[in-house]
């Protein structure tokens, strides 16, 4: 029951009390109103017919009814009060209803205010700041999946065909010391693995530098069907330009058989780098950014650790038909090795944070 309603009732059965004490309050105000009545004493008179018996004459009296209405008139005047106290009551219990209750304030509510009054982000005058990134769109990547399993399927094919081309091809890798015209007859051999192994370089390596840029977030709204190609175009025509050039070379200074020598160590290492990055492409493509970090560090280790071979190899191998200085040799490296990766780096690096090339 609200409290509008326990006010109502409680006055009603005041009322009810009031009027019930109403006669007998009524009697007792006429008590009180009117005097008490003096006796007289009687006045003993004589008649002429009857002179032994004395005659008793009392004086009437007279109740004065207007003696009465002041207490009446006092009567509604406290019944008038009694009902305007009570609709008074009745207001004061209508507002009391009305005023809305007031929640306990909670610990929570104090700790949001104490943080609203001191985080400076929360306050009415609080700085903004616009995200300019663009929210990069979901892209379906089930396609890595059949590109991956096509990359395997090349290399378990050329491996399943030609057994002795790879044994070989390993073999002249881990034993330097073998006569170079040997290793290169028992390799000429076999033209067409060779062939396929230098495709599927440029393959491994154009998809390995894609997943590098996915992983690093470098163009990321790039389309995966247009990179892809232009980086594995890209590494074959850097290389076969790099094979003309070199061919050009031997050529033109008469050293047609060492220009042949170093080509054959480029493209040795080569090979060895195709298949050693099949099992970094798949752990850099498929496992989550911390193990794809770390093994991306471990597989540009590697790689570097196969350029220095390459070039302790060639340095060796240059020494037997020519006579330089190594001044010569590290300067030759910086002009047509290390400066054409920095350049291009460095040009990849404007195209990306500016946009412009």
């Amino acid at each position: 029951m609200s409290l509008q309603n326990i006010f109502l009732v409680r006055n009603w059965l005041l009322l009810l009390f009031i009027f019930g004490y109403l006669p007998l309050w009524a009697q007792t105000t006429d008590s009180a109103a009117v005097p008490p009545v003096v006796k007289k004493k009687p006045v003993i008179t004589h008649t002429a017919g009857d002179s032994s018996r004395p005659r008793v004459h009392t004086a009437p009296v007279k109740r004065d009814s207007t003696r009465a209405l002041p207490a009446v008139a006092q009567l509604k005047k406290d019944t008038t009060k009694l009902l305007t106290d009570s609709a008074h009551l009745k207001t004061d219990s209508l507002a009391l209803a009305a005023v809305p209750k007031v929640k306990p304030v909670s610990d929570y509510d104090l700790y949001l205010k104490k943080i609203s009054q001191e985080n400076v982000f929360l306050k009415p005058g609080k700085p903004r700041f616009v995200d300019t990134n663009p929210i990069r769109p979901y892209r379906n990547m089930d396609w890595l999946i059949y590109l991956m399993a096509g990359v395997l399927l090349l290399l378990s094919v050329v491996r399943l065909s030609y057994r002795k081309y790879f044994s070989d091809l390993f073999r002249a890798f881990l034993n330097p010391t073998l006569s170079q015209r040997q290793l290169k007859d028992q390799l000429s051999q076999s033209p067409f693995p060779n062939m396929l192994l230098n495709i599927f370089f440029a393959i491994a390596l154009g998809l390995y530098c894609y997943l590098v840029l996915y992983r690093q977030q470098v163009f990321p709204q790039a389309e995966p069907w247009l990179l892809i190609p232009g980086l594995v175009i890209l590494v074959a025509v850097v290389y076969g330009f790099k094979y003309i050039m070199l061919r050009f070379c031997g050529w033109l200074f008469g050293n047609s058989e060492l220009a042949d020598a170093y080509i054959f160590i480029l493209y040795l290492i080569n090979k060895i780098l195709g298949v050693l990055l099949v099992p970094f492409l798949v752990v850099i493509a498929f496992c989550s950014p911390e193990i794809a970090r770390t093994f991306l560090y471990i597989s540009l280790f590697f790689i570097v650790l196969l350029i220095i071979y390459r070039y302790i190899r060639s340095y060796s191998l240059v020494r037997q038909y020519l006579s330089f200085s190594k001044l010569h040799f590290f300067l030759y490296l910086c002009a047509f090795e290390v400066a054409p990766v920095l350049i291009l780096t460095k040009v990849l690096q404007n195209i990306w944070l500016t946009g412009n090339p």
